[in-house]
């Protein structure tokens, strides 16, 4: 069996908007700390003054490679109040995966049905129920440059129903967002304001129960399809998404 790691490393360096903050809290001060409080002031019985170190993290549940659970599109789904991502049923994150290659797209290109039936067809593949649809830009090669929020394809609202349409659960992209980069909806709502143009990949999620993984990574080392993907999300309270450590298990 061989392990492929899907994700990224959550860091201060990765260029998005809602930044990563993390305080390292070394040996030493975490036996000052851990013997001040939980050993009553007993601050010398660690080895050599070496306690527990630890980790501080201000962090976003969209940080990193994450889940997003249907509540983060919207309030209701299907004419029920949305699920959080502790409400996803795990069956959902542990099936067989398809990576869909976009490079040959420039950046901010917005995919639509003929593109995945196109992609499909270039690596003899047909989707069944609950399979794992990646797609792959390369983006997660340019995830600490100061453009990494632009330099992604994205899916249009029509190319995210069909992809529900052939009982596929989850899908993810090694990009920033599930929907082209955010300067592009922005400039074309300032040329023709109308509903559906921000966020019209996200908002399927109005009518149909997905969810999506974002910014993944390696997606160049897996084969088309002939692996399994393993995204369980972690489990946060009413949460709108949750990070997981993605990976592509190949037999």
């Amino acid at each position: 069996m061989k392990i492929i790691d899907l994700s990224v490393t959550i860091s201060e360096e990765i260029k998005e908007p809602l930044p990563t903050s993390i305080v390292y809290e070394d040996h030493k001060a975490g036996a000052k700390k851990m013997g001040g409080k939980l050993f009553q002031g007993l601050t010398d019985v660690f080895i050599d003054g070496n306690g527990p170190a630890g980790e501080f993290l201000s962090v976003t549940s969209h940080c990193g490679t994450h889940v997003d659970a249907p509540y983060h599109y919207f309030p209701t789904c299907e004419g029920k109040p949305s699920r959080t991502i502790d409400e996803m049923p795990l069956d959902w994150f542990f099936h067989d995966g398809v990576v869909l290659d976009f490079t040959d797209k420039p950046d901010g290109y917005m995919f639509e049905p003929e593109d995945l039936i196109e992609k499909l067809k270039d690596i003899n593949y047909t989707l069944k129920p609950f399979d794992i649809v990646l797609i792959r830009c390369d983006a997660d090669k340019r995830i600490h440059d100061d453009d990494f929020v632009k330099i992604h394809v994205g899916a249009s609202a029509k190319a995210t129903h069909w992809l529900i349409d052939q009982g596929v659960k989850v899908m993810g992209t090694d990009g920033w967002g599930w929907d082209i980069p955010l300067h592009i909806q922005a400039e074309e709502y300032r040329k023709n304001p109308r509903p559906g143009i921000i966020w019209e990949a996200h908002y399927v999620g109005i009518e149909k129960e997905y969810c999506q993984i974002e910014k993944l990574a390696n997606l160049d080392q897996l084969p088309p399809f002939g692996f399994k993907v393993s995204c369980f999300p972690a489990k946060i309270k009413g949460g709108s998404a949750g990070w997981t450590r993605a990976v592509a298990i190949i037999e």
